[in-house]
């Protein structure tokens, strides 16, 4: 009978790993195949004109070193600020720092779009604080379309990442070492470098990465605040949404170039990566200590202007939302209501409720195919798991423009149309977000001993009923936290939900960018303020369940 019952069990996870490989097939691989497939074959037949367009044309290739350029220095720019502000507020005490945390993380979690927005009202040529700045002190303030309005936007967002994740890596750090070098006399800003950050080199590899891809990949920045600076994530969206849709194959040749770049830009940081890779286990945890003089003037004010810098511009889209608007809702008058809010419930309440119902739907899908590859991987390599391992990873190096255009080739013709449906747009967001759920409920399962499992199954319990009543349960902490921070990123979805959506499943985010576009700011700055009482609210849930006032990756 146990006999029996291991190869039922056996049979059971075996069939797992198959239903999770055909999904990720399906969603996955076909789709990347046929956009590659609609890039070369236009009319039957084979042509490469698409990429000769693309390649000989500078008009066309101009977007993607435009690309390049934005991603290169939003990488850098998000890691000058981010190093030092996670070494302030890990090596030293600072007053306030659970605020810094909170906010820095909010910052992270909030679309970067929304940002845009934002610095448009306050800093556009007619913006609050440029008018200001004009009528009280004549002074002119600086164009910020363009290049550099991309790069500030997209810095102040991304560069909490960095922070996170170098805070992760600094938290490591035994303490012992620190003192070692301090021993030998090396201190300061030279123990930083010889020690410190040569420690945190896997994170900061990691997150540059992750930096990197965001800012290559993005769509709604470039598209409210960068006018005539074109980039080739907005041209694949032009291209595809063209009139006549007679662009698919040029707006296809688009994407798969985008893949390619960002293949080999992740393929390089996995191989640095390895190189780099080491364990860090702190037994004896870092210990903050108060600095002294104007060292301590200079880390506090730092912390705080660039926090604070970089949060203004949800303060104040919130406070927008309350200000009075013309009929038309285009344009802010004196006085305070709550007209905007009642205008944005009057056009697009049902954004509201999509958002909820798509949130939690990808949500669960996201969470229980993720847990599910993790425990494949962990307890039960092979080659299969380690292939759905891979494919998993695939949506990571895509940009969202892309996956969404994919889809829709791949399923808007029979046998399987999908295209316009509420279960492509839970489809093309669950795969988008799951590699970072995977990549978390895997180094949650590790830290359990499977000593606990092996004990349950010596007393006759299936590994299936182990995994279910024991494993999941010691796993708890970790999903659930996951789930949160989870469901703050399909809160802001756009990239991918744009190229989507329907009137049916139009959500929060893309309400929006909807209202943005038309000029619509008192409803715009509404729905960004309810966008982001979810984000925070989603934040206190983590903080409340997690019982911890401490996030890092």
């Amino acid at each position: 009978m146990r006999i029996d019952g291991f190869r039922k069990d056996k049979a059971v996870w075996t069939l797992i790993s198959v239903l999770i490989f055909i999904f990720f097939f399906m969603f996955i691989v076909y789709p990347i195949f046929s956009i590659l497939k609609s890039s070369i074959y236009e009319n039957g037949a084979f042509t490469l004109e698409n990429f000769r367009r693309f390649f000989g044309e500078s008009y066309y290739s101009s977007t993607l070193i435009n690309s390049l350029k934005i991603a290169v220095v939003v990488a850098l720019c998000s890691l000058a600020l981010g190093i030092p502000l996670a070494y302030f507020n890990t090596m030293y005490v600072l007053k306030g720092s659970t605020a810094i945390q909170i906010i820095t993380i909010l910052c992270s979690m909030s679309a970067p779009f929304v940002g845009a927005y934002s610095w448009i009202l306050m800093f556009g040529r007619s913006g609050a604080i440029t008018k200001f700045l004009s009528d009280v002190f004549g002074f002119k303030m600086p164009n910020i379309y363009g290049f550099a309005g991309i790069v500030i936007v997209m810095t102040t967002k991304l560069f909490p990442l960095v922070y996170l994740y170098v805070c992760g890596a600094i938290k490591n750090i035994d303490n012992s070492l620190l003192e070692a070098s301090e021993s030998m006399g090396v201190v300061g800003v030279k123990r930083f470098w010889k020690i410190t950050f040569q420690l945190c080199v896997p994170s900061v590899l990691a997150v540059t990465m992750m930096v990197f891809i965001r800012a290559l990949a993005d769509y709604g920045t470039p598209a409210l605040i960068g006018e005539g600076y074109r980039t080739f994530s907005v041209e694949i969206y032009k291209q595809y949404m063209g009139e006549g849709g007679n662009s698919h194959g040029f707006a296809s040749a688009i994407s798969v170039v985008a893949i390619a770049i960002t293949a080999v830009f992740f393929f390089a940081q996995r191989y640095f990566a390895n190189k780099h890779s080491f364990k860090m286990n702190a037994l004896h945890p870092i210990q903050k200590k108060k600095a002294k003089g104007f060292y301590n003037v200079f880390i506090h004010v730092v912390s705080y202007a660039l926090v604070a810098f970089s949060f203004l511009p949800q303060v104040y889209l919130v406070y927008c939302s309350f200000r009075k608007t013309t009929p038309s809702g285009q344009s802010f008058i004196e006085g305070y209501s709550l007209n905007n809010y009642r205008l944005f419930f009057a056009r697009m309440g049902e954004s509201v409720w999509n958002t909820l119902l798509l949130g939690g739907f990808t949500l669960i899908v996201t969470i229980s195919i993720a847990v599910l590859i993790s425990y494949l991987i962990v307890r039960l390599p092979s080659k299969l798991n380690n292939t759905i391992d891979t494919l998993s990873m695939l949506p990571y190096v895509i940009p969202g423009s892309v996956v969404g255009i994919a889809l829709v080739i791949s399923y808007s013709t029979r046998p399987l149309v999908l295209t316009g449906t509420f279960i492509i747009m839970v489809i093309a967001i669950s795969i988008r977000r799951m590699p970072y759920t995977i990549r978390s409920s895997v180094a949650t399962l590790q830290q359990i001993p499977i000593t606990v499992e092996e004990a349950a199954e010596s007393l006759g319990t299936t590994r299936g009923r182990t995994f279910l009543r024991i494993t999941i349960p010691m796993m708890s902490n970790g999903i659930i936290s996951g789930a949160i921070l989870s469901w703050i990123t399909i809160l802001t979805e756009l990239s991918t939900s744009i190229i989507l959506y329907s009137s049916n499943t139009i959500t929060l985010t893309l309400a929006t960018y909807n209202f943005v576009s038309r000029g619509n700011y008192g409803c715009a700055a509404a729905s960004a303020s309810i966008l982001t009482f979810f984000t925070a609210l989603s934040l206190v849930l983590f903080f409340r369940i997690s019982k911890t006032k401490d996030l890092s990756m």
